[in-house]
């Protein structure tokens, strides 16, 4: 598959020609089969073009900088912005596009006081059009969907790629298809893939049996996968890095911190590193490490069990539902970016989710319960001495505040351990909660909670 692109300002046209290269034996396929996987070995294929690592680093720098002043469709989008490093359509008109990307990084100084870690960032991905970092993918896989000719797009979610796969699939024109864990997915979530025109089937299994069935489903109807081991979504997402590395002046920080689910988005980012060093666009690799909830931890549990060398699946049970996943279909991507940077890997309690979404939200920033996993991840790791507090650390958040808004809820009214094993442990966390306060409706009765909020709140003393 090929295609011509041409670049601003006297670049010569450019034939751009990708090919699907698989990670476990390295062969190459002129194309990639629905279940995107090698037909030699069974691995997972990633897209790979020999053109990327002969781009000139200054010239790309350049000309992707220029680009954010312009106002063509593809230069408003912080995905297609740098689009010299990803697979193009033919013609270009193809491009379904909602201006994702051009997400913030944010410091953190509260936090920063917290752990001790003076240079913290957060590269918030629930900044993108449906609130995750799902539509940097999404763009680019919609727009090959399009460009292919497909009718329906189809995923098998937990909440954040319905909501996005639906936006772009109404956006290019396509009808889209939802496998969702029935009543293990947020409303919030639920309601965008509804909204957005999708056809929604609420299923009575986990999220690993909805993803089994849709590749059953791809096999024999013309629909087409949209999840994260298709290789389009992974170059999308990996464009989080490009930017990350713009905001900080193309100056690496020494660790990257990631949620691991289905472990899609980890292993776009190392992708992303590995490329940025090979073209010379960055001197040297930051550790990308990757956290999981304990009630989701398998890829924890295959580096430690296992070694990296076979996946150990488990039955995930996490309130952080984005990462509810206990059969990752990128374990082995995973796996090779961990190897390749030299991250960690690790695991947190509920608890200290819990801890860390109260601590990034007195930020002022937010973040669903997922993205603090890196926040609570890096405690640990700092505990370890993995991390050093005179590194530079960015936390990448993947999802909005307004992703799962009952968690929250939950937590400041003091009931989201209610009933469980962590009940009487979570006491120790009412210092973070802000539970709604009901009083008179009189100015006495504001006043007097007014004085007594001044007396008991020591956070902003000093921000």
């Amino acid at each position: 598959m090929s295609s011509s692109t041409t670049s601003e300002k006297g670049s010569e046209p450019s034939q751009v020609t990708f090919r699907f290269r698989c990670i476990g034996c390295g062969s190459i396929a002129g194309s990639a089969a629905q279940d995107f996987r090698c037909a030699d070995c069974g691995n997972l294929l990633e897209i790979t073009n020999s053109s990327w690592n002969s781009r000139n680093p200054a010239a790309l720098k350049s000309l992707w900088r220029e680009r954010r002043t312009l106002n063509e469709p593809l230069d408003l989008s912080g995905v297609w912005r740098f689009r010299e490093l990803l697979p193009a359509p033919d013609p270009e008109q193809h491009v379904v596009t909602l201006r994702e990307g051009n997400t913030p990084l944010y410091e953190l100084p509260q936090s920063s006081r917290a752990t001790g870690v003076p240079r913290l960032y957060a590269k918030h991905q629930g900044m993108n059009p449906t609130g995750s970092f799902k539509d940097a993918g999404m763009t680019v896989a919609a727009t090959f969907a399009r460009q292919a000719g497909y009718g329906w797009v189809a995923c098998a979610s937990t909440g954040n790629t319905s909501a996005s796969m639906a936006a772009y699939a109404a956006r290019g024109g396509m009808r889209s298809l939802v496998l969702v864990p029935e009543g293990k997915i947020s409303w919030s979530k639920l309601s965008q893939a509804l909204d957005y025109g999708a056809l929604t089937c609420q299923l009575r299994t986990d999220f690993d049996g909805c993803l089994r069935l849709l590749q059953e489903l791809v096999r024999r109807a013309p629909v087409y996968q949209l999840n994260s081991i298709n290789p389009f979504r992974l170059e999308g997402q990996k464009t989080l890095a490009f930017e990350l590395l713009e905001q900080l002046d193309w100056q690496p920080p020494d660790h990257i911190i990631v949620p691991g689910g289905n472990l899609g988005n980890s292993s776009a980012i190392g992708k992303a590193l590995l490329e940025m060093l090979e073209i010379g666009l960055i001197p040297r690799l930051p550790k990308l490490s990757i956290i999981q909830a304990e009630g989701a931890n398998a890829l924890v549990r295959t580096l430690r069990e296992a070694g990296g060398s076979r996946l150990v699946s488990v039955q995930a049970e996490t309130r952080a539902t984005a990462i509810r996943i206990g059969n990752p279909a990128s374990w082995e991507k995973a796996v090779k970016v961990l190897k390749a940077t030299g991250g960690a890997c690790e695991q947190v309690s509920e608890l200290e989710i819990a801890q860390a979404k109260a601590e990034i939200g007195a930020e002022g920033i937010g973040c669903e319960p997922a993205s603090a996993v890196t926040l609570a991840g890096l405690k640990k790791l700092l505990r370890q001495g993995f991390v050093k507090p005179e590194e530079t650390v960015v936390l990448v958040l993947t999802g909005n505040l307004l992703k799962d808004p009952d968690f929250t809820m939950e937590f400041h009214r003091g009931t989201l351990f209610q009933g469980t094993a962590d009940e009487q442990e979570s006491a120790k966390l009412n210092r973070f909660r802000h539970p709604p306060v009901v009083i008179d409706a009189t100015l006495d009765a504001v006043m007097k909670t007014l004085e007594q909020a001044e007396k008991s709140d020591s956070t902003h003393s000093n921000v």
